[in-house]
């Protein structure tokens, strides 16, 4: 899921990364969720008993939306990769459901999906229940590894910071007469980084990671610039679909259990992430 924007930044974090039509790494997925929960609000609560009888645990996930999740090629995505050790846990297998627009949401049967941006004062729409939080995400701002930024304000007046846009980042830093360029997908905006045609990123630190990952030749550099604001910082959980309490404990568990042996650390670290303790 590359991160997306719309007015906010989305119940998703992979939401500006490019995925087909429109769904990920911002706003659309977070759309597109509200559809699939409104759609199926009427439908009973998913128990853990009926997905130990069926054997399976059901992701809903982009097919083609790295380092998130991908239907085809040897890599699959930290998304699936966690789902299986979520699955593994549970002791039943993963299915997977793919998903880019608003009709394949509806028709989805999902029971998780994950990156959810879990905040204490908002809950996400519909049935969806988050687990425990697992990682701790946000938007960091990027520059190339030769630049002699080493903040914000270290930035020239006419040195722009490419932004997607309609995010709260990019209005945030307007109201503050930082010079932007608007993109829709983050990882244009990192490209954009690392051709020299912008001065920095404002991206979250998944987008770089996976980023410096393929690109070990021409790494960018990560400056938290918005540590202090507590709207461009969130904690990320995974999302259940109209889960029973003992659902909901078993996933919080198997979440604790995979924190605390270091597999979602692992993962992640696959993908050129680091892990980052939720607060």
């Amino acid at each position: 899921m590359t991160p997306r924007s719309a007015r906010f930044w989305p119940t998703f974090e992979g939401w500006m990364t490019r995925a087909p039509c429109a769904a990920y790494r911002l706003a659309r997925y977070a759309a597109s969720l509200s559809l699939l929960v409104l759609c199926n609000a009427s439908a009973d609560a998913r128990s853990l008993e009926a997905i130990t009888e069926r054997g399976a645990l059901t992701l809903c996930a982009s097919p083609n939306a790295l380092p998130f999740a991908s239907k085809l090629g040897p890599v699959p995505g930290f998304q699936i990769e966690l789902g299986e050790k979520i699955a593994e846990q549970l002791g039943v297998k993963l299915t997977r459901e793919w998903v880019v627009s608003a009709i394949q949401y509806r028709r989805a049967d999902c029971d998780l999906v994950l990156d959810v941006i879990a905040r204490k004062d908002t809950e996400p729409p519909g049935g969806v229940r988050v687990s425990r939080p697992y990682h701790r995400s946000g938007v960091v701002l990027a520059v190339r590894s030769d630049s002699p930024a080493s903040s914000l304000a270290s930035l020239g007046s006419d040195q722009r910071v490419g932004v997607a846009v309609g995010s709260l980042v990019s209005m945030t830093l307007a109201k503050g007469g930082t010079a932007t360029s608007p993109f829709v997908f983050e990882d244009d905006i990192v490209a954009a980084l690392a051709n020299r045609e912008i001065e920095a990123a404002a991206v979250t630190p998944m987008t770089v990671g996976w980023f410096n990952l393929q690109h070990a030749d021409k790494p960018l550099r990560l400056i938290p610039a918005f540590d202090n604001d507590q709207d461009l910082n969130w904690n990320i959980a995974a999302g259940l679909l109209r889960p029973d309490d003992k659902l909901r404990q078993r996933v919080d568990a198997a979440i604790e259990a995979l924190l605390a042996d270091g597999t979602i650390a692992r993962i992640y670290a696959r993908y050129g992430i680091e892990l980052r303790p939720p607060q």
